[in-house]
């Protein structure tokens, strides 16, 4: 693609789907209008991200072009000039805040939070270890609130719980998979080299844990006993949730054999959307989700 184009990351917008996440739980995704501010919300943090995608590559681009792989990115490779990059950023970034402003003010407060924190990463807080994880799963809780906020519906504690989690989850296997990448030269990428101890496979371990656990009880405590549950919406406990928790189960095994023995997960999005097994697992969940949300049990 135009190396512009692909500077911009593309690919990487599948990320932003996550964002249609609190629509789809609030049983009101069906609705125009519910759909049409959760469709904006989505198309404004894929602006917004890559606007940041921009600046880290330009930031990153002396340090690229010593990796074997990121050296091939645009800005590294000099087909998108450091002024380009910059004025392209700027501009996506005003568009976005701009247009949410305009169509979905509910969602401005999550979408300027994720602008600030990920320039916040871009420039220092993505050589803090731990810090530098934790702002991951952040930008991930920020797309999913933005969503919510956007349609106007409470925020249910599971959905923060087990989101947060799941990004957690996620970035450390990022982690595992990058150092693995490279064999154990973290020269290119310092932050790593604090990675490489056993601690990281504990931290994995306890993410799978704690993700399972909290959705576990999410699938099987009665809702309509919880005043906290009635209050936000929740779909907590209703009958044919259960039915989910095997195909979390295989998703997070499956997901941990793909990064410790076929050494994936340094591009967690390419790895959910070309992995067969875990593509035919999120079918199948997506699948039941419906029937339970929408079609009742």
């Amino acid at each position: 693609m135009p190396p512009l184009l692909s500077a911009l990351r593309p690919r990487q917008w599948s990320k932003n789907l996550v964002v249609l996440v609190g629509a789809a739980f609030s049983g009101k995704a069906l609705e125009p209008d519910t759909a049409q501010a959760a469709l904006a919300t989505t198309g404004l943090f894929c602006l917004i991200s890559s606007a940041i995608y921009l600046i880290n590559d330009l930031l990153d681009r002396e340090r690229d072009r010593a990796h074997p792989n990121k050296r091939f990115r645009a800005i590294a490779a000099g087909t998108v000039s450091p002024t380009t990059a910059l004025a392209t950023s700027l501009l996506f970034a005003g568009v976005g805040l701009f247009g949410a402003n305009l169509w979905v003010p509910g969602a401005l407060p999550a979408l300027v939070a994720y602008l600030i924190l990920q320039v916040a990463y871009s420039f220092f807080l993505k050589h803090v270890v731990l810090v530098d994880v934790f702002c991951i799963a952040g930008g991930f809780l920020l797309r999913i609130l933005g969503g919510v906020w956007a349609i106007g519906v409470p925020v249910s504690p599971w959905l923060i719980t087990c989101s947060v989690e799941l990004a957690l989850f996620l970035a450390f296997c990022k982690r595992k998979a990058e150092i693995l990448a490279l064999d154990g030269a973290t020269s290119t990428r310092p932050i790593l080299g604090k990675y490489k101890t056993t601690a990281l496979d504990l931290m994995i371990g306890m993410m799978a844990a704690a993700t399972v656990i909290s959705y576990g009880l999410y699938t099987l405590l009665p809702g309509a006993l919880l005043q906290l549950d009635v209050a936000m919406d929740s779909h907590a406990g209703q009958p044919g949730m259960i039915w989910t928790l095997p195909l979390v189960l295989f998703v997070i095994m499956r997901y941990l054999h793909l990064v410790y023995h076929q050494r994936l997960g340094e591009n967690p999005n390419r790895v959910l959307l070309t992995d067969a097994p875990l593509l035919v697992a999120a079918a199948a969940y997506c699948g039941i989700v419906t029937w339970v949300i929408y079609l009742g049990t």
